[in-house]
This record gives C-alpha cells, sequence and structure tokens, in this order.
C-alpha cells in the first residue's frame, strides 16, 4: 500500500495516509485513503485533486459536498468488493 504525506494549510504536523485506490471521473481525480496500515480498521477518507501551484503538484482536498460523497463513494464501493463505506 503506497504511503503518501499532507501537509494541512495552516497546520505544522504532517499527516500520513495509505491510497487504497484511485479513480478519474469527468477529468477529476480522486484519491481513497485511509489512515491505518494494512488490515487495520481505521478511518477512510475520498480526496479530490485540484492543481497545485505549479504543473507538477496536485493539492488533494477532502470531498465536502454530500452528493460528491456518496457518488464517489459507489464508485470506490464498486472497485473494491470488500470495502464497506459508510
Amino acid at each position: 500500500m503506497e504511503k503518501i504525506t499532507f501537509m494541512p494549510d495552516g497546520e505544522e504536523a504532517a499527516v500520513d495516509f495509505y491510497v487504497l485506490e484511485q479513480t478519474t471521473i469527468g477529468g477529476v481525480n480522486y484519491i481513497l485513503v485511509t489512515d491505518a496500515e494494512e488490515e487495520e480498521d481505521g478511518e477512510a477518507y475520498i480526496l479530490k485533486a485540484f492543481p497545485g501551484a505549479d504543473d507538477h503538484e496536485q493539492v488533494y482536498r477532502m470531498v465536502e459536498d454530500e452528493d460528491e460523497l456518496a457518488a464517489v463513494a459507489g464508485v470506490f464501493e464498486n472497485m473494491l468488493d470488500d470495502i464497506d463505506l459508510i
């Protein structure tokens, strides 16, 4: 499982997430991440990519719109048979 480190805006501490899956819907990149390694139970988050300051950087933000979150969660559930997103 790929580990990525995020630096939340306005915070000094970095946060590590582990990528479970990624997809592109309507030209927008989304990643499903968890805060737990391997088979541990953890929180899952769906992050949406936005263009960064330069061409080599993407900024990810948590999906907050309820309709968008439900639609993308459904796609990830179909991709990962053994995961139930609540």
